[in-house]
C-alpha cells in the first residue's frame, strides 16, 4: 500500500528553548487508521498543527499526497481534513450551511447531496436547520466532523473526537470512520480511550516529550497482550533464582518474595505445571499464585513514563 503522508524528522522548538517534536518521523499508508496515543503535552496536537499548517515547523518536512506543505501548502491542505479537539463554531449559524461554507472555504463546487449524506450519516440530518448554539456539545463534535469531511479529504484527522461524545454517538462515529476507511481515506486519531485504539486501529502510535516511542501494527501488539505474568509468592524469600530453575527464565520479584514468569496464554503448552513442581523440587515452599496480563494501556503506560525497551 502506498504512503500518503510522510514525516521526516519533523521538530518545532519554541523562543524559550522548549523542543514540542524531537525530530518525529512517521510514514502511513493510503487507506489505513493510524491511533496516536500520548499524555497531556506529549506534541499530539502540535505534531497535527504542524501537518496542517496552523503550526511552522521549525525544521524537517512533510508531504501529503506528494504534495510538501511547505512549497505546495494548497494542494497539501486541500487533502487534509481537520477535526480539532476545541469546539470553535459560529453559535448563530445553522448547522447545513456551517457545513456549506467550509467546503467553499476549498473552493469545492456546490453538491448538496453529498452533504446531506454526510449529515445523515453523522444523525445530523434532522438539525440540518438548527442553530449551532441549541445543540449538545456532542452534537457539535459531529458539527466538526462533518465540516472536515466536506471537502472530501483523503486524510482526515481526528484529534481527540469522543471528547464529550455519549457512548451512543461515539458508536455512530466509529462506523462513520470505518466507512471513511473502507472508501480509502486514511485515519490519524489522537484519543485517550484505549479501548478505541484496540477496537478501530491497523496501527498503534505513542508519542511522548515529543518523540514518537513506538508505531506498531495491532496485531503485533495484541500478540504482545496475549503474554501473561504468573507470580509465585514464596513463604520465604531468596536472594536469587536458584540454579535449578534457570531453564524457566525466571525474574525475582521485589525483596526476593516472588518469582515471575511469563508465558504465553495462546501457546499449546504454558509450562507452568513443570514450572510449579520444579519450584517445589527445589525446596521452596509456595504462599500464593497471582497471574496477571497485560494490556495495551500496561505497555503505553510503561513506554511513557520510559521504563518499557
Amino acid at each position: 500500500m502506498s504512503t500518503i503522508l510522510s514525516i521526516s524528522d519533523l521538530r518545532k522548538s519554541y523562543a524559550d528553548g522548549f523542543e514540542a517534536l524531537k525530530g518525529v518521523s512517521l510514514d502511513i499508508a493510503e487507506g489505513e487508521i493510524l491511533a496516536l496515543l500520548g499524555p497531556n503535552g506529549a506534541g499530539k496536537t502540535t505534531l497535527i498543527s504542524t501537518v496542517c499548517g496552523i503550526t511552522t515547523a521549525t525544521s524537517g518536512s512533510v508531504t501529503v499526497g506528494g504534495h510538501c506543505i511547505k512549497t505546495d501548502f494548497r494542494a497539501a491542505r486541500s487533502m487534509i481534513g481537520l477535526v480539532p479537539q476545541e469546539i470553535n463554531l459560529e453559535p448563530f449559524e445553522t448547522v447545513l450551511n456551517t457545513v456549506r461554507f467550509s467546503r467553499g472555504l476549498f473552493g469545492k463546487p456546490r453538491n448538496d447531496a453529498l452533504l446531506e449524506d454526510i449529515l445523515k450519516k453523522l444523525s445530523l440530518w434532522d438539525k440540518r436547520d438548527n442553530q449551532i448554539k441549541e445543540l449538545s456539545g456532542g452534537m457539535k463534535r459531529r458539527v466538526l466532523i462533518a465540516k472536515a469531511l466536506s471537502h472530501e479529504p483523503r486524510v482526515l484527522f481526528l484529534d481527540e473526537p469522543s471528547a464529550g461524545v455519549d457512548v451512543e454517538l461515539r458508536k455512530d462515529m466509529w462506523e462513520v470512520v470505518r466507512e471513511l476507511r473502507e472508501s480509502g481515506v486514511t485515519i490519524i486519531l489522537t484519543t485517550h480511550y484505549i479501548e478505541e485504539a484496540e477496537a478501530m486501529a491497523d496501527r498503534v502510535g505513542v508519542i511522548a516529550r515529543g518523540e514518537i516511542l513506538l508505531v506498531e501494527e495491532k496485531s503485533d501488539l495484541m500478540a504482545r497482550m496475549g503474554k501473561k505474568e504468573l507470580e509465585v509468592l514464596l513463604t520465604e524469600p531468596v536472594t536469587a533464582v536458584p540454579d535449578a530453575l534457570k531453564m524457566h527464565d525466571l525474574r525475582l520479584g521485589e525483596g526476593g518474595r516472588s518469582l515471575i514468569y511469563t508465558y504465553d496464554v495462546k501457546a499449546e503448552r504454558t509450562g507452568i505445571t513443570t514450572l510449579l513442581n520444579d519450584v517445589a523440587a527445589a525446596g521452596l515452599v509456595l504462599a500464593d499464585v497471582v497471574t496477571r496480563q497485560s494490556s495495551l494501556e500496561d505497555i503505553f503506560v510503561d513506554l511513557v513514563s520510559g521504563e518499557a525497551a
